[in-house]
């Protein structure tokens, strides 16, 4: 079975980008600053963003399903990201290196099964979850911190 990660649109940040940090404070949004690396994933990008490298730290709703599910919390978007372009059947760097928490979905938003792993051993989570016939894609996490870092779904290889 095949997989494809994915991470967040740009397009829906870019109005953030290139406002002042009072204009940003309004919306509960942070500039920062990364200072290392890793440290700070971009969930736009999936990459860690260089140390002096501008992120926006802000509350995103990752899960917008009507059901118990129903999740939001803190993210960082890389100020002028491109989107990600991960090749089907690959986990980017920035998971590998990350405890990972995995969540697998139902079509109605509905929590079908649970792991934690290594991002080294990742894709056998991935596998089964996917293989399973009521898992419609499988959430990512930041075991740590707790936040959302990207999507995984099938793919139908020709």
């Amino acid at each position: 079975m095949s997989f494809q990660v994915s991470g967040l649109s740009g397009a829906q940040f870019a109005p953030l980008f290139g406002l002042s940090d009072a204009e940003l404070a309004k919306r509960d949004i942070v500039r920062h600053t990364a200072d290392k690396s890793p440290g700070f994933p971009c969930r736009v990008s999936l990459v860690d963003a260089a140390p002096g490298e501008a992120l926006l730290l802000l509350n995103f709703e990752h899960l917008a399903v009507a059901s118990p599910y129903r999740s939001r919390h803190a993210i960082y978007v890389r100020e002028y990201a491109e989107d990600a372009r991960v090749a089907v059947d690959v986990v980017p760097e920035v998971l590998r290196r990350r405890l990972l928490s995995l969540r697998g979905f139902d079509g109605r938003g509905m929590l079908v099964d649970a792991d934690v792993v290594d991002g080294r051993e990742v894709e056998g989570v991935i596998e089964r979850m996917l293989g399973m016939r009521e898992v419609e894609y499988v959430h990512v996490h930041n075991a740590k911190p707790g936040c959302f870092a990207a999507r995984v779904d099938r793919v139908a290889v020709a």
